[in-house]
């Protein structure tokens, strides 16, 4: 059997449904492999970066480790800004890229870049396949690698005369499954003695927790121990931000309306953070606070995180022990952390209720949320936006609002879209993105309409990079070399086959965004926002 034939009945082993790529030369012998298999699709795109965002979008609302696949040389450095983005954020990823024969190379040095060595830093693991023999195993070990805690990217180079080699003898690894082991039972009862000595001890939920076990975990502690919680951004949605006991979301490091709660808790629980996501809080030697770190691994100690104690394991299981031990002791008083909650709401309320056009984000946020039905979900680019959906955007259930703070890139949010309705077809999924991050992948329109996908892509229209802008003025310096001009974005969406519209009112925007939710076919609203009050609610 040929290597690239071993290499995709290994893929189908381990369950691979898709593989996202832009084929070239050097892997032509993988994708006719491909174009044979039974169950494995082959969603080709229009650039590699956005092969990678959906295959990292897979690992994310997975679990199991989405598979991308570039040439050589130009086309796999195009995979790096995605490796980045799933390596950070703990997405499992496989990428499979190609490279000229290592036996004869009759074309010198052409193309060839060492893309092993270079994704060395941004991966798990990175290798070269040399003998055929071999491939089987080594997509085992790279599964195995990319999916266990903490999940990230492995890649695998595979030369065309290796691809091309006839395997005569070969095994199948059986998928095998590891079980994290549980928390020291000498740790809870050292958290338990800390919980029980504080007066004001708060929850707070970061990325990592986001698991369908911790989700149930979490939610039975919350509604069982009365403690109020907080989340980070990527973790939004791991408990029904309906709970009572909600405080709030950390858009920020510091200086945010929920640092209120941080700087009142006397002891923070801290579930599934850890600082490669954007630190909700930063600690202080000369604070008392002490944090008790939750997590499948150890806290790296560093000069903004420092905690107290660890407790290392399976986060749900730690969760639900944790929960146990305390359920009969612990009393708890929110009355503080409450009236934080009331002031969130009885400051966002003014903005919420503004109709003024362009439209300001608290506006579009709440509009999203009556619009958008509860098992909705939204994927966000980045930019200033996000931290207005962080904050004011109730989300209800898991991973049902995505977006990306760890390696904070922007031109993703729209390839996570597409992947994410590839998965849940029957959902209602809106793409909102800014004017400057959906241009940076906007081809993918193409792809979108090719596979006959019902979304919604909302582009906040304000013809500059509005997050940078914002720290621009706050650090003093002169408007500069942050404003652009766009295309006419009606006229660019149905040049793809997509549907274009520009509302000038709230009211037609409210329309269109009703309308175009529950219609067939690509939706692209070009929506002018009005960012002038950031620098004023935001700091």
């Amino acid at each position: 059997m040929k290597t690239s034939d071993l290499i995709v009945k290994a893929l189908e082993n381990e369950g691979v449904e898709y593989i996202f790529g832009l084929p070239g030369e050097e892997n032509l012998d993988l994708l006719e492999s491909i174009r044979k298999s039974d169950q494995i699709k082959m969603i080709t795109v229009r650039h590699e970066q956005g092969a990678g965002y959906m295959a990292a979008t897979y690992g994310r609302l997975t679990g199991k480790a989405g598979v991308c696949m570039a040439t050589l040389g130009p086309g796999a450095l195009n995979l790096f800004n995605p490796a980045a983005y799933a390596q950070l954020g703990a997405m499992p990823m496989l990428m499979l890229t190609g490279q000229k024969p290592l036996k004869d190379r009759k074309q010198g040095n052409f193309q060839i870049i060492d893309v092993v060595k270079m994704l060395q830093p941004l991966t798990k693991t990175s290798k070269q396949l040399t003998y055929g023999e071999n491939a089987t195993s080594t997509i085992r070990e790279l599964f195995r690698k990319s999916e266990e805690e903490r999940p990230g990217v492995v890649h695998l180079e595979i030369p065309e005369d290796v691809a091309k080699e006839d395997v005569k003898d070969f095994t199948i690894f059986d998928v095998i499954s590891n079980k994290i082991p549980t928390v020291n039972y000498d740790n809870l009862s050292d958290a338990k003695q800390l919980i029980l000595n504080a007066k004001h001890p708060l929850l707070l939920i970061g990325a990592d927790a986001n698991r369908k076990r911790c989700c149930n975990a979490l939610t039975k502690l919350v509604n069982t121990l009365k403690i109020p919680f907080i989340n980070t951004q990527m973790a939004k949605g791991i408990i029904d931000e309906r709970n009572d006991l909600y405080i709030g979301t950390a858009a920020l490091s510091a200086n945010d309306i929920v640092h209120k709660a941080i700087d009142y808790a006397d002891l923070i629980i801290n579930v599934g953070h850890d600082t490669i996501e954007k630190p909700p809080f930063v600690m202080s030697h000369n604070d008392d606070t002490k944090v008790i770190h939750i997590n499948f691994f150890e806290a790296e100690i560093n000069e903004v995180y420092f905690p107290h104690l660890n407790l290392i394991g399976d986060i749900a299981t730690t969760v639900t022990e944790l929960t146990k031990v305390l359920k009969n002791d612990l009393k708890t008083k929110n009355e503080y952390f409450l009236d934080i909650k009331n002031k969130i709401i009885e400051e966002n309320q003014p903005y919420e209720d503004d109709n003024r056009f362009p439209i300001l984000p608290q506006k579009l946020v709440k509009l999203a949320r009556n619009i958008i039905p509860e098992d909705g979900i939204i994927t966000l680019d980045n930019g200033i936006y996000k931290l207005w959906f962080s904050r004011n955007y109730p989300t209800h259930s898991l991973n049902t609002l995505l977006l990306d703070n760890a390696l904070a890139t922007m031109g993703a949010g729209f390839a996570s879209a597409i992947m994410t309705k590839l998965l849940h077809p029957s959902k209602k999924v809106v793409s909102i993105n800014g004017d400057g991050g959906f241009m940076m992948n906007s081809q993918e329109l193409e792809t979108a309409v090719r596979l006959n996908l019902d979304l919604v892509v909302i582009i906040l229209n304000d013809s500059a990079y509005g997050m940078i802008e914002w720290k621009q003025n706050k650090e003093g310096f002169k408007d500069y070399g942050l404003k652009y001009k766009n295309p006419d974005f009606i006229k660019y969406a149905e040049s793809f086959g997509a549907n274009g519209y520009k509302p000038n009112s709230i009211e037609a925007f409210k329309s269109i965004f009703e309308k175009v939710i529950n219609e067939k076919g690509v939706h692209v609203i070009d929506l002018a926002i009005d960012y002038s009050l950031n620098e004023k609610l935001l700091g």
